[in-house]
């Protein structure tokens, strides 16, 4: 079966590396624990996912690992935070590998972006990995871009996730 592959271009790859600064700024800020920098990434809307069964589209009415809006978000900050929560103490120190982006759609004012992340934990000297699949999807506005919802599809999601200290 000989299928030709376009590649986009314009259009689709405007904004391309706007978008990519921007989820790379996201993860760094992530991995180096700056938190308040990190929650003001976000439209006061947006949702952060993170579902159990691969290829669900209905967050809302699906099990999630995360489901958060924007008081959750601030509470899972202040979890990891506090050192009270078992699963956020001692907190891990991470580091994030993001490729593969795809732009999937850029009207101007919103932009929806898929990479992969690989994400190793160090924590209680023990050192884990995850992979997933990401989507963003940003929403332009007066300071930029911003968050309007992170779906992170972890490749192995349907095993438990263990307890985390840190946001994927």
């Amino acid at each position: 079966m000989n299928m030709a592959v376009t590649i986009p271009t314009q259009p689709l790859t405007e904004g391309l590396m706007e978008a990519m600064a921007f989820v790379w700024l996201e993860a760094d800020l992530l991995d180096h624990a700056s938190y308040d920098e990190w929650l003001a990434l976000w439209t006061p809307e947006a949702k952060y996912v993170v579902p159990v069964e691969p290829g669900v589209q209905d967050f809302e009415n699906s099990l999630n690992y995360a489901y958060d809006d924007a008081e959750l978000r601030v509470k899972r900050v202040e979890r990891i935070l506090s050192g009270f929560s078992i699963s956020a103490s001692p907190v891990a120190r991470t580091i994030r590998s993001l490729s593969r982006f795809r732009l999937l759609s850029n009207d101007g004012k919103t932009i929806e972006l898929r990479c992969m992340q690989h994400l190793t934990e160090f924590r209680r000297g023990r050192e884990r990995s995850y992979a997933a699949d990401i989507e963003f999807r940003l929403e332009r506005g007066p300071d930029g871009l911003k968050i309007a919802q992170k779906v992170i599809r972890l490749i192995k999601a349907d095993h438990a996730l263990g307890g985390i200290s840190y946001i994927l």
